[in-house]
């Protein structure tokens, strides 16, 4: 008796060298009963198209997306998009379903869901959203809906924030709550209750040049980025006066804890599983002898 193979998925990205997804995934099966097979694909900067096919033709089940991929998933799942993923323009999560490749957006589900977990203002909220790349795309409707009372995307180049702001509306998005700004427009007089950084300057072990003065009394401040200790962004925002800031460890299971649930109709608990990524980080790196 020939054994079935194991349902295959994998993140796709470039780098991937450093995706905590396998770890997560894997995780979220042992905690569901489910058997799987959870992998990396490192694709070509110009061969993400042709990966995907492969995967898929291979027997693949649902792919993960990461940068710098994702607006290039939203195209390739264009005639099947969920709601979020047609607000947002881009795509991290994709799936084959009637011979038809499909495509949703949980980076934004992820992030609220974190946010709403540390007790960070949403609800009437002030909210400044660093960066106007696939990050922000997606996390646009879900902070929106969440019941913030003023989002402002500020980015580096002004012309991207403005683009950005310019492709939500377009997708019916049009919000008064919503404006944007280059980086030196990114205060406001009485303070954002919230920052989110969704750049990836913390991987350059960067902080955003952003304004002095920008945090509320008692605002958090969150960046997507996270590690070992606090991220510079994180750094910054206390200094600038942010009661609390956070990483987006959380953000990270988040999403994937969405994303197993559209391939396998099971909504794992993300707790234990941050928990363990948590002790993952805390685990001193083991030197090569």
């Amino acid at each position: 008796m020939t054994l079935a193979a194991p349902a295959r998925y994998a993140v796709v990205g470039n780098p991937v060298a450093h995706s905590r997804s396998p770890r997560i995934h894997t995780l979220f099966a042992a905690q569901t009963g489910k058997t799987l097979v959870y992998e990396k694909l490192a694709a070509p900067l110009d061969g993400f198209t042709a990966t995907v096919a492969d995967f898929f033709a291979a027997g693949g089940l649902g792919l993960n997306v990461t940068v710098p991929f994702k607006l290039e998933a939203h195209a390739l799942a264009a005639r099947h998009l969920s709601p979020r993923a047609r607000a947002a323009g881009a795509v991290n999560t994709l799936w084959r379903q009637d011979g038809a490749l499909h495509g949703c957006n949980t980076d934004g589900v992820g992030l609220v869901a974190d946010l709403k977990r540390l007790d960070a203002p949403l609800d009437g909220a002030r909210v400044l959203l660093v960066g106007a790349g696939g990050a922000s795309r997606g996390a646009l409707g879900p902070l929106l809906d969440a019941g913030c009372a003023r989002l402002r995307i500020a980015n580096r180049t002004e012309a991207r924030a403005l683009q950005l702001l310019a492709d939500w509306q377009a997708q019916g998005g049009s919000d008064t709550r919503l404006d944007a700004t280059g980086l030196a427009g990114a205060g406001i007089a009485q303070g954002w209750d919230l920052v989110i950084n969704a750049t990836a300057s913390s991987l350059a072990d960067a902080a955003p040049d952003l304004p002095a003065a920008l945090y509320a009394a008692g605002a958090h401040a969150y960046d997507m980025m996270y590690g070992a200790a606090p991220t510079p962004f994180m750094r910054q925002a206390r200094a600038d006066g942010a009661a609390q800031a956070h990483d987006g460890l959380g953000m990270l299971v988040g999403q994937a804890a969405e994303s197993f649930h559209i391939w396998h109709g099971l909504r794992p608990d993300p707790l234990p599983v941050l928990a363990a990524l948590r002790e993952d980080l805390a685990r001193p790196a083991e030197v090569p002898a």
